[in-house]
């Protein structure tokens, strides 16, 4: 997977770190950042939380799939976005709350979906 590229977000205002995380795993299959973040770590912890809101999705009977999930942190913005090609792989995305535009954040992260190649 070292062939994924995550670039593209670099240009979302307020950009700190961002990871594509297989959900099974845990693991980080491509990550960037500025060091600020263990992508390792919150890899792991993120994959909890997502996996526990898509389990509470299906006992409420929702019909209904995860878009994304906003963690507001005083200082950072954390965002969680299922593929929706493959809802067992995931984008993490985290910006500086001061510098970003949640809205484009969202809008440019779900167009970045559109731009990954697996092969």
């Amino acid at each position: 997977m070292s062939n994924i590229k995550l670039e593209t977000l670099k240009t979302i205002d307020g950009y700190v770190s961002s990871a594509l995380i297989d959900l099974e795993s845990g693991m980080v299959m491509a990550g960037d950042g500025d060091g600020s973040i263990d992508l390792d770590l919150a890899a792991a912890g993120n994959c909890e939380v997502l996996k526990r809101k898509m389990r509470v999705a299906d006992s409420l009977t929702l019909n209904d799939s995860v878009d994304d999930i906003l963690i507001t942190l005083t200082k950072q913005y954390h965002l969680l976005r299922p593929l929706a090609t493959n809802n067992k792989v995931f984008l993490y995305l985290v910006l500086n709350r001061d510098k970003s535009n949640l809205a484009m954040a969202r809008h440019v992260l779900k167009a970045f979906e559109k731009e990954l190649d697996f092969s």
